[in-house]
């Protein structure tokens, strides 16, 4: 069966790597048809601040599947990332990068180690919403919701059952985010739950990257928040050999994009001698997702008898372990005489024919009951006194919403005032009602009048908000 997909060359090493994996794609008769866009720096400069055309939207919802070489987002200008754009407007919301040990053809300290990132792909930081508020303070929002974290955890679990896989284990920095990260791990527990016969753990972000780094194949199927994906899938890709072996999905309920982990290395660009194995990778999970699970073995399987016959491109070259050093297009055409064998000491790739498309339908998210209980003002002063700016705020504060507490990055200020604490500008003042029952919106609005009347410059809020009762905002640090 013909399929029709969109395909983008990318930049820097992009072209290169992209042309070598569709004749590899060719060679093993994956018979695609191919929609050609062009999207991400030289779209950037024609003045499209997105780096994607109406046009280029318009293949991409047609086809539903995207293979996409390496792109750059250029400095400065405040472009914004493609990848990032396309990922959730598209509603990709699983990020799946297997990582797995080509040892001893490819050097690694864990030629046992076989795992996936799977890693939310549309929240977290990555919603790059950020503002500068003061001369000193700029601030980025960790946006998490519930059913996002659902949809990848529940994701993670069909995943390691799909594969035969027997732990997953969750990563996050609950222990300091108690309510972003506490939701996302509160969230996989729950889920967790529903997969007795799938085991299942949890690591702090810090440690378990340390784990990560140390032993990696002690790892199965590891489920996390957007950023933490990102670093952890780097660090077991370079462990297990190379950047450059590793390709990952974006996984959406009606759309696919595959591409290489790695970025477009502009340093090598043009030298024709990147590696063009991860978006390979990439290429046969999207086969697999287009139900051709017996051409991506084919072409896999190719890859490794390349491996190891010692036919090495540069990142992964070594004179203990390579017979040859190529470059793009001598590694492309040995991989193509190689299609139809099998490795003889690296474990072949086995195609599953009762694979089926993992398909999550959208969480369903109780309602709460929500009440407003107080307000955090963010004042922009210049002052370095926390009592003098404690006691000015304290006497423009209201009946209804007294002044609580003052904080500076975090750190409680006033009324506890510790001089050794370093201030900037930037001052959270806590307002919350005596017997911390619920306030109205006016009592909120009746408070920001009397302090801007007060001299007093607000630049930010962050209404206070329980939900059945419990608390839905953190404790100040010092309170």
């Amino acid at each position: 069966m013909t399929d029709r997909i969109t395909v983008a060359y990318g930049d820097g090493i992009g072209p290169e790597i992209m042309k070598a994996t569709m004749r590899v794609l060719d060679a093993a008769g994956a018979d695609l048809e191919y929609d050609i866009i062009t999207v991400g720096k030289p779209v950037y400069l024609s003045g499209v601040t997105s780096g994607i055309s109406d046009d280029s939207w318009a293949t991409l919802r047609k086809n539903g599947v995207f293979l996409k070489a390496p792109i750059t987002t250029p400095q400065g200008g405040g472009y914004k990332s493609l990848n990032v754009t396309i990922r959730k407007t598209l509603g990709l919301f699983a990020n799946i990068r297997p990582c797995k040990a080509y040892a001893p053809y490819v050097h690694s300290h864990f030629p046992t180690m076989d795992l996936v990132v799977v890693r939310e792909n549309e929240e977290d930081l990555y919603a790059g919403i950020e503002h500068r508020q003061t001369n000193e303070v700029v601030q980025s929002l960790k946006l998490i919701s519930k059913s996002g974290s659902e949809r990848i955890c529940r994701y993670a679990f069909e995943y390691a059952r799909a594969n035969k896989r027997k732990r997953v284990t969750c990563m996050t920095k609950d222990n300091i985010m108690k309510l972003t990260d506490g939701t996302f791990h509160a969230t996989f527990d729950r889920i967790a739950a529903e997969y007795p016969d799938i085991e299942n753990d949890h690591y702090i972000i810090d440690i378990g990257s340390a784990r990560l780094a140390d032993s990696p194949q002690n790892f199965d199927v590891i489920v996390t928040l957007n950023l933490y994906g990102d670093i952890v899938s780097d660090i077991t890709a370079q462990v297990a050999g190379s950047v450059g072996l590793c390709g990952s999905s974006n996984i959406g309920k009606d759309f696919a994009m595959f591409e290489a982990i790695h970025g477009s290395a502009p340093d090598i660009a043009g030298k024709g001698i990147a590696n063009p194995s991860g978006l390979i990778n990439g290429a046969c999970m999207m086969l697999n997702h287009l139900g051709k699970g017996d051409i991506a073995q084919k072409i896999q399987n190719a890859l490794l008898c390349t491996i190891e016959n010692g036919i090495h491109t540069g990142d992964i070259y070594s004179e203990e372990t390579s017979s040859r050093r190529v470059n793009t297009q001598e590694f492309t055409d040995a991989l193509i005489e190689r299609l139809g064998n099998k490795p003889k000491q690296l474990v072949p790739f086995a195609n599953n024919p009762d694979a089926k498309p993992i398909v999550i339908e959208d969480p369903k998210v109780k309602q709460q009951t929500k009440a407003l209980v107080g307000t955090d003002l963010y004042l922009d002063w210049s002052g370095n006194d926390s009592k003098e700016l404690g006691d000015k705020i304290k006497a423009a504060s209201t009946d209804a919403l007294p002044l609580r507490l003052i904080t500076n990055r975090g750190i409680q200020v006033y009324p506890n005032v510790h001089a050794e604490i370093t201030t900037t500008d930037h001052w959270r003042c806590r307002f919350k009602s005596s017997d911390e029952s619920s306030v109205s919106t006016k009592d909120v609005a009746e408070l920001i009048t009397s302090i801007t009347d007060a001299g007093l410059e607000i630049i930010k809020m962050d209404n206070l908000y329980t939900f059945d009762g419990e608390r839905g905002y953190s404790l100040c640090q010092g309170e």
